[in-house]
């Protein structure tokens, strides 16, 4: 039997690593169930999911030229047509939720996704979003220049070091 893009078959797994499980259809061919494509909520770890020799019904999503067959467990799940799939919400970043950057984690209610409010002043230009190239350029300059100054009025006051000024 070929295996064709978009078939829905029963397959029993036959390993699972870190990032897929491997499963055997019919006629000794083995294809791969994304980590991505197992369910519909955020898996961490496949073993959460999947055990080997369970049997799971998969839905052929590709089939590449060198032989490999992508599968997926989340597709072939029949839904009702009104029903779309369920939103997939990955879990916050640790006890105070969000990115690494304080954010409000996700784009759920609260959440923003950016960390900060977009306020808007009466220039035109947000106050806390996200900086424009100009502002970032201008505030590196400001910085180096600091940095300079400093390192040139070290540097005078001492004997012999590099760029003294003689007398």
């Amino acid at each position: 039997m070929a295996i064709e893009v978009g078939a829905k078959l029963e397959g029993k797994v036959t390993g699972i690593t870190h990032f897929g499980a491997f499963v055997d259809l019919s006629g000794g061919v083995t294809g791969l169930v994304h980590i991505s494509e197992i369910a519909d909520n955020y898996v961490k770890d496949v073993k959460d999911h999947l055990k080997i020799d369970d049997v799971v019904k998969v839905k052929v999503i590709n089939v590449d030229k060198d032989g490999k067959i992508g599968l997926s467990i989340k597709q072939a799940i029949d839904r009702p047509e009104g029903q779309p799939a369920p939103t997939r919400e990955r879990p916050s970043g640790g006890p105070g939720g969000g990115d690494r950057f304080g954010g409000g984690g996700g784009r759920g209610p609260g959440g923003g996704g950016g960390g900060r409010p977009f306020n808007k002043q009466s220039s035109g230009r947000p106050s806390y979003g996200k900086p424009s190239f100009e502002d970032k350029m201008s505030r590196f300059l400001k910085d180096s220049e600091e940095r300079i100054s400093s390192l040139k009025k070290n540097t005078e006051g001492k004997r012999g070091g590099r760029g003294a000024k003689r007398i």
